[in-house]
Protein backbone atom coordinates (compact mmCIF):
# COMPACT_ATOMS: atom_id res chain seq x y z
CA UNK A 1 0.00 0.00 0.00
CA UNK A 2 1.50 3.07 -0.75
CA UNK A 3 1.95 5.87 1.98
CA UNK A 4 -0.62 8.39 2.54
CA UNK A 5 0.18 11.61 3.59
CA UNK A 6 -2.15 14.73 5.14
CA UNK A 7 -0.34 18.04 5.17
CA UNK A 8 -1.21 20.24 8.87
CA UNK A 9 -5.13 20.99 9.18
CA UNK A 10 -6.59 23.50 11.29
CA UNK A 11 -7.62 20.77 13.44
CA UNK A 12 -4.12 19.82 13.99
CA UNK A 13 -3.32 22.84 15.50
CA UNK A 14 -3.02 22.83 19.09
CA UNK A 15 -5.62 24.87 20.83
CA UNK A 16 -3.30 26.61 23.62
CA UNK A 17 -0.22 28.61 21.83
CA UNK A 18 3.17 26.92 22.37
CA UNK A 19 6.19 29.07 22.84
CA UNK A 20 9.33 28.34 20.74
CA UNK A 21 12.80 28.08 22.78
CA UNK A 22 14.54 31.83 23.00
CA UNK A 23 16.81 31.33 19.87
CA UNK A 24 20.51 29.62 20.93
CA UNK A 25 18.81 26.82 22.51
CA UNK A 26 21.09 24.43 22.69
CA UNK A 27 19.90 21.09 23.78
CA UNK A 28 16.74 19.49 23.75
CA UNK A 29 15.62 15.93 25.20
CA UNK A 30 13.26 13.47 23.21
CA UNK A 31 11.45 9.84 24.81
CA UNK A 32 9.88 6.75 23.34
CA UNK A 33 7.16 5.51 25.24
CA UNK A 34 4.87 2.77 24.57
CA UNK A 35 2.79 3.22 27.03
CA UNK A 36 0.30 0.23 26.98
CA UNK A 37 -3.06 2.03 27.28
CA UNK A 38 -1.68 3.09 30.36
CA UNK A 39 -2.10 0.00 31.95
CA UNK A 40 0.44 -1.04 34.48
CA UNK A 41 1.99 -4.12 35.11
CA UNK A 42 -0.34 -4.24 38.31
CA UNK A 43 -3.08 -4.32 35.65
CA UNK A 44 -4.70 -1.28 36.59
CA UNK A 45 -5.35 1.51 34.00
CA UNK A 46 -3.58 4.51 35.43
CA UNK A 47 -3.45 7.64 32.85
CA UNK A 48 -1.79 10.03 36.19
CA UNK A 49 0.79 6.78 36.55
CA UNK A 50 1.66 7.34 32.97
CA UNK A 51 1.97 11.59 33.51
CA UNK A 52 3.99 11.13 36.29
CA UNK A 53 6.65 8.95 34.53
CA UNK A 54 6.82 11.54 31.63
CA UNK A 55 7.72 14.24 34.40
CA UNK A 56 10.20 11.77 35.45
CA UNK A 57 11.77 11.53 31.45
CA UNK A 58 11.26 15.75 31.47
CA UNK A 59 11.06 15.91 27.56
CA UNK A 60 10.67 18.71 25.57
CA UNK A 61 9.25 16.15 22.86
CA UNK A 62 7.58 12.39 23.67
CA UNK A 63 6.10 10.32 21.37
CA UNK A 64 3.84 7.83 22.15
CA UNK A 65 2.75 3.97 21.56
CA UNK A 66 -0.46 2.55 22.48
CA UNK A 67 -2.25 5.31 23.11
CA UNK A 68 -6.35 4.76 23.61
CA UNK A 69 -8.81 7.11 23.09
CA UNK A 70 -11.64 5.39 24.49
CA UNK A 71 -14.46 7.82 25.15
CA UNK A 72 -15.59 7.51 28.30
CA UNK A 73 -17.27 9.05 31.75
CA UNK A 74 -13.89 9.37 33.14
CA UNK A 75 -11.94 12.61 32.95
CA UNK A 76 -9.02 10.49 31.57
CA UNK A 77 -10.50 7.73 29.61
CA UNK A 78 -9.89 9.96 26.24
CA UNK A 79 -5.43 9.17 27.31
CA UNK A 80 -3.93 11.55 24.41
CA UNK A 81 -6.39 14.40 25.62
CA UNK A 82 -5.16 13.67 29.22
CA UNK A 83 -1.97 13.64 28.77
CA UNK A 84 -1.51 16.54 26.27
CA UNK A 85 -3.56 18.48 29.46
CA UNK A 86 -1.21 17.15 32.20
CA UNK A 87 1.69 17.99 30.45
CA UNK A 88 0.91 21.43 29.15
CA UNK A 89 2.36 20.01 25.57
CA UNK A 90 0.71 20.63 22.28
CA UNK A 91 -0.79 16.83 21.34
CA UNK A 92 -0.23 15.69 17.79
CA UNK A 93 -2.46 12.45 16.90
CA UNK A 94 -1.23 9.94 14.61
CA UNK A 95 -4.06 7.24 15.42
CA UNK A 96 -4.60 4.87 13.36
CA UNK A 97 -6.58 1.87 14.52
CA UNK A 98 -10.54 2.44 14.81
CA UNK A 99 -12.30 0.30 16.92
CA UNK A 100 -15.96 0.14 17.71
CA UNK A 101 -15.56 2.28 20.57
CA UNK A 102 -12.95 4.61 19.84
CA UNK A 103 -9.19 5.82 18.59
CA UNK A 104 -6.20 3.85 19.08
CA UNK A 105 -2.13 4.40 18.08
CA UNK A 106 0.70 6.82 18.16
CA UNK A 107 0.93 10.13 19.18
CA UNK A 108 3.68 13.39 20.03
CA UNK A 109 3.55 15.34 22.64
CA UNK A 110 5.45 18.62 21.68
CA UNK A 111 7.13 21.85 23.47
CA UNK A 112 8.06 23.49 20.15
CA UNK A 113 5.45 24.53 17.46
CA UNK A 114 4.11 22.44 15.14
CA UNK A 115 5.19 23.54 11.49
CA UNK A 116 3.39 20.53 9.54
CA UNK A 117 1.98 16.95 9.80
CA UNK A 118 1.99 14.33 7.42
CA UNK A 119 0.30 10.58 8.40
CA UNK A 120 1.98 7.77 6.79
CA UNK A 121 -0.33 4.70 6.00
CA UNK A 122 2.00 1.70 6.89
CA UNK A 123 -0.94 -1.02 7.13
CA UNK A 124 -0.07 -3.93 5.87
CA UNK A 125 -2.85 -6.82 4.56
CA UNK A 126 -6.44 -6.69 5.35
CA UNK A 127 -5.82 -9.00 8.36
CA UNK A 128 -3.22 -7.41 9.88
CA UNK A 129 -3.79 -4.28 12.97
CA UNK A 130 -3.52 -0.98 10.90
CA UNK A 131 -0.06 0.57 11.05
CA UNK A 132 0.46 4.15 10.83
CA UNK A 133 4.02 7.02 11.45
CA UNK A 134 3.95 10.45 12.11
CA UNK A 135 5.98 12.69 10.00
CA UNK A 136 6.64 16.51 11.64
CA UNK A 137 8.63 18.97 11.36
CA UNK A 138 8.54 21.27 14.36
CA UNK A 139 10.47 24.61 14.94
CA UNK A 140 13.58 24.20 17.42
CA UNK A 141 14.16 27.69 18.32
CA UNK A 142 14.35 28.72 14.27
CA UNK A 143 15.48 25.29 13.50
CA UNK A 144 13.58 22.92 11.22
CA UNK A 145 13.62 19.08 12.63
CA UNK A 146 11.52 16.34 11.51
CA UNK A 147 10.60 14.08 13.67
CA UNK A 148 8.97 10.63 12.36
CA UNK A 149 7.18 8.23 15.08
CA UNK A 150 5.93 4.99 14.54
CA UNK A 151 5.18 1.34 16.09
CA UNK A 152 6.08 -1.13 13.56
CA UNK A 153 4.24 -4.82 13.55
CA UNK A 154 4.72 -8.21 14.82
CA UNK A 155 5.94 -10.02 12.04
CA UNK A 156 8.91 -10.09 10.28
CA UNK A 157 7.46 -9.60 6.55
CA UNK A 158 4.94 -6.87 7.96
CA UNK A 159 8.03 -4.80 9.52
CA UNK A 160 10.20 -5.41 6.32
CA UNK A 161 7.11 -3.47 4.26
CA UNK A 162 6.98 -0.48 6.50
CA UNK A 163 10.72 0.46 6.80
CA UNK A 164 10.70 0.13 3.15
CA UNK A 165 7.51 2.65 3.01
CA UNK A 166 9.58 4.85 6.23
CA UNK A 167 12.70 4.38 4.82
CA UNK A 168 11.70 5.97 1.30
CA UNK A 169 9.65 8.87 3.25
CA UNK A 170 12.98 9.45 5.51
CA UNK A 171 15.33 10.01 1.68
CA UNK A 172 12.65 13.00 0.78
CA UNK A 173 14.79 14.86 3.09
CA UNK A 174 18.65 16.01 1.99
CA UNK A 175 21.06 13.84 4.47
CA UNK A 176 21.84 17.34 6.02
CA UNK A 177 18.00 18.14 7.17
CA UNK A 178 18.14 17.12 11.24
CA UNK A 179 15.88 14.04 11.57
CA UNK A 180 15.17 12.05 14.28
CA UNK A 181 13.14 8.73 13.57
CA UNK A 182 12.14 6.54 16.82
CA UNK A 183 9.32 4.50 18.29
CA UNK A 184 8.56 0.87 18.95
CA UNK A 185 10.20 -1.19 16.15
CA UNK A 186 9.19 -4.68 17.21
CA UNK A 187 12.43 -5.17 16.04
CA UNK A 188 14.51 -7.98 18.45
CA UNK A 189 16.64 -9.47 16.50
CA UNK A 190 19.98 -7.29 16.39
CA UNK A 191 21.21 -8.23 13.00
CA UNK A 192 18.10 -8.13 11.01
CA UNK A 193 18.30 -6.35 7.55
CA UNK A 194 15.44 -3.69 8.78
CA UNK A 195 17.80 -2.22 11.33
CA UNK A 196 21.04 -2.47 8.78
CA UNK A 197 19.49 0.03 6.73
CA UNK A 198 18.30 2.00 8.97
CA UNK A 199 21.69 2.22 10.15
CA UNK A 200 22.97 3.05 6.57
CA UNK A 201 20.52 6.11 6.46
CA UNK A 202 20.50 7.10 10.09
CA UNK A 203 23.75 5.66 11.34
CA UNK A 204 24.02 2.94 14.06
CA UNK A 205 23.02 4.67 17.74
CA UNK A 206 23.29 2.95 21.32
CA UNK A 207 19.69 0.59 21.59
CA UNK A 208 19.49 -0.34 25.38
CA UNK A 209 16.78 -2.84 26.09
CA UNK A 210 13.48 -1.61 27.32
CA UNK A 211 11.06 -4.96 27.02
CA UNK A 212 9.84 -6.19 29.27
CA UNK A 213 9.91 -3.58 32.00
CA UNK A 214 10.15 -5.67 34.96
CA UNK A 215 12.90 -7.34 32.79
CA UNK A 216 14.33 -5.73 30.07
CA UNK A 217 16.31 -7.74 27.68
CA UNK A 218 14.78 -6.95 24.32
CA UNK A 219 15.77 -3.47 22.50
CA UNK A 220 12.51 -2.97 20.34
CA UNK A 221 12.10 0.79 20.58
CA UNK A 222 14.96 2.59 19.05
CA UNK A 223 15.84 6.59 18.59
CA UNK A 224 17.83 7.15 15.45
CA UNK A 225 19.46 10.87 15.38
CA UNK A 226 20.41 12.34 12.13
CA UNK A 227 23.38 13.57 12.21
CA UNK A 228 24.47 10.93 14.64
CA UNK A 229 27.24 13.39 16.27
CA UNK A 230 24.35 15.25 17.40
CA UNK A 231 23.20 12.64 20.07
CA UNK A 232 24.41 13.05 23.75
CA UNK A 233 23.56 10.11 25.38
CA UNK A 234 20.62 7.66 24.92
CA UNK A 235 19.23 5.96 27.93
CA UNK A 236 16.55 3.66 29.53
CA UNK A 237 14.43 5.20 32.53
CA UNK A 238 14.03 2.51 34.79
CA UNK A 239 12.51 3.98 38.01
CA UNK A 240 10.42 1.99 40.54
CA UNK A 241 7.95 3.83 39.06
CA UNK A 242 8.62 3.49 35.37
CA UNK A 243 8.63 -0.63 35.73
CA UNK A 244 4.94 -0.81 37.25
CA UNK A 245 3.38 1.84 34.72
CA UNK A 246 3.55 -0.14 31.53
CA UNK A 247 5.08 -3.19 30.00
CA UNK A 248 7.74 -1.28 28.23
CA UNK A 249 10.21 1.22 29.92
CA UNK A 250 10.74 4.79 28.44
CA UNK A 251 13.90 5.69 26.14
CA UNK A 252 15.27 8.77 26.28
CA UNK A 253 17.67 10.63 24.22
CA UNK A 254 19.65 13.83 24.70
CA UNK A 255 20.17 16.15 21.75
CA UNK A 256 23.18 19.26 21.31
CA UNK A 257 21.13 20.75 18.29
CA UNK A 258 24.08 22.99 17.71
CA UNK A 259 25.72 19.98 15.95
CA UNK A 260 22.80 20.29 13.45
CA UNK A 261 24.87 22.35 11.24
Amino acid sequence: MASATRELSEADVPSEPVEAPAPGVRRISIGSYNIHSCVGMDRRCSPSRIADVLRELDCDIYALQEVDNEPGAEDDSQQLEYLSKAMEMAAVPGLRIVRHSGEYGNALLTRFPVSSVHRHDLSFGKWLEPRGALDVELDVGGRALRVIATHLGLSRSERRFQWRQLLAAIKTSPPDHPTIVLGDMNEWFPHAGTLRDAHNILGQALAPPEFPSFWPFLALTRIWVRPLAAIVSIKVHSTPLAKRASDHLPLRAEIDVERFG
